[in-house]
């Protein structure tokens, strides 16, 4: 299962400022099997990115790509996706304006043109908690956005820590969406009264019977994130994933 967990470029922003290949060569060495790109720094050359995935044999657990360049910067979303090596371009958050059900329903069917543009590649969407103060058709606007039908091409790519954030179960809550989530996004909240981010395993999130499901659901890719982090994020990122690797032997 090792050859599955990914950590999530955000974790390492500002690392990522003072240089890609050396963040890489950590991650690497971490023991970590592949990133998920996101976060890249202004500017940034994709040949340096796949270059240096090259180099650390890392996989590519897909991409976070915002919605504008999703619309207006399609053609290059794909030579870099390609450059990378991934077929799993990921919409990771929705500006304000879209917070709404005239919103939601307007992405809903923007994912599925960009989906039945691209039908060698899976468009997913990974949520926050705010998908959950909107209602739509009776359910919560995440749910309507992922509604699991033949018709409705975008893949999941559920937050554990949002949505338990939302005040959902997140065991319960990704019950749906086996076989149509190719990667899930794995973050550990606090257990305290501020319910922040936290390293795998050290919070209140039960990742035993998560992995368990996405072992049998058609999970690719368990990506790491940490929004923010007590210290140096690639120690956090260390200790979640040493963190991970226990509970692997627990399954």
């Amino acid at each position: 299962m090792e050859e599955k967990f990914a950590a999530q470029l955000f974790t390492v922003r500002e690392e990522l400022a003072k240089g890609i290949a050396p963040v890489f060569r950590e991650i690497k060495k971490m023991g970590w099997a592949g990133v998920q790109i996101s976060a890249l720094p202004q500017g940034y050359d994709p040949q340096e990115v796949a270059d240096a995935l090259k180099e650390n044999q890392l996989g590519t657990a897909g991409m976070h790509i915002s919605l504008d360049r999703l619309e207006n910067d399609l053609e290059n979303v794909v030579k870099e996706a390609d450059l990378y090596g991934t077929k799993d371009i990921v919409c990771p958050y929705l500006p304000g304006e879209y917070q709404t059900e005239e919103g939601y329903k307007a992405v809903r069917k923007k994912l599925n043109e960009v989906a039945g543009q691209l039908p060698d590649y899976r468009i997913s969407y990974h949520n926050h908690a705010f998908e959950f103060a909107t209602e739509i058709n009776g359910v919560s606007a995440l749910e309507y956005l992922l509604e699991p039908v033949e018709e409705n091409k975008i893949l999941a790519e559920i937050d554990v820590y949002w949505v338990k954030k939302g005040c959902q179960d997140p065991l319960a809550f990704i019950q749906p969406y086996a076989n149509r989530m190719p990667i899930i996004h794995l973050k550990d909240m606090t257990n305290d009264e501020q319910e922040t981010f936290a390293e795998i395993g050290t919070g209140k999130i039960d990742f035993i019977p998560i992995l368990q499901w996405g072992e049998k659901s058609g999970v690719e890719w368990y990506a790491v994130e940490q929004d923010s982090c007590p210290g140096n994020p690639l120690d956090s990122l260390a200790l979640s994933l040493e963190n991970l690797l226990k509970l692997k032997e627990k399954i």
